[in-house]
């Protein structure tokens, strides 16, 4: 069996297979097995098995890139554009930003609730309140983010450009890269920031 990676949404896949032995032994790459195992999906589903640049580096250094690749891909993604919202307000409402962080929908296959909000499915990966009993810790703990950073123009400027690309601070993060791939909007990423950085927001407390 021969394993090859491949980045899909931004996390890094291992997928083995082989072919029948015809006499050819092929081993297809897992680009190729990913591709032919999605045929019938949506064109738009299927887009996102398509690797861009920054997942093709971190693929070929299995997400542990040398300080050089690090530099390269932050680089390369710190040139790439940040949306805001309109009116250039970076905090919005924490309350739709809870909504947003707690919601996994959107982006899985079977998600079609039409208007449906796509959610950030932040608590998968990030603790950010006391209460909650089950969360993931692939992420760090955000509790008390913004009584630990204050919310300065900088820091709120921080929290939502990375939020919008963690790959421009953090080279093959696990992070989704929210707004860059069209996740979540300008809005929506105000109302996370706002979640964070909110003296009464429930991270906070």
């Amino acid at each position: 069996m021969k394993y090859t990676a491949a980045a899909f949404t931004g996390v890094t896949l291992l997928v083995g297979c082989a072919s029948i032995d015809d006499g050819q032994r092929h081993f297809p790459t897992a680009d190729e097995a990913i591709a032919t195992s999605w045929k019938t999906t949506d064109p738009a589903w299927r887009q996102r098995l398509v690797q861009d640049d920054t997942q093709k580096l971190c693929s070929q250094v299995r997400d542990r890139p040398d300080k050089a690749t690090a530099e390269r891909i932050e680089k390369m993604n710190q040139t790439m554009k940040v949306v805001y919202p309109e009116g250039g307000k970076l905090v919005g409402d924490w309350k739709r930003g809870e909504a947003i962080a707690q919601s996994g929908y959107g982006l899985r296959v079977g998600d079609t609730t039409p208007n449906r909000p796509i959610g950030g499915n932040c608590y998968a990966c990030h603790q950010l309140q006391a209460k909650e009993l089950s969360y993931g810790t692939l992420g760090p703990s955000l509790l008390g983010y913004g009584k630990l950073r204050g919310r300065s123009d900088a820091i709120v400027k921080y929290t939502y450009d990375k939020i919008w690309n963690a790959q421009a601070f953090s080279a093959c993060s696990n992070m989704p890269r929210f707004g860059h791939n069209g996740i979540l909007t300008p809005a929506q990423i105000a109302d996370l920031v706002a979640l964070l950085v909110d003296p009464a927001s429930p991270v906070n407390q």
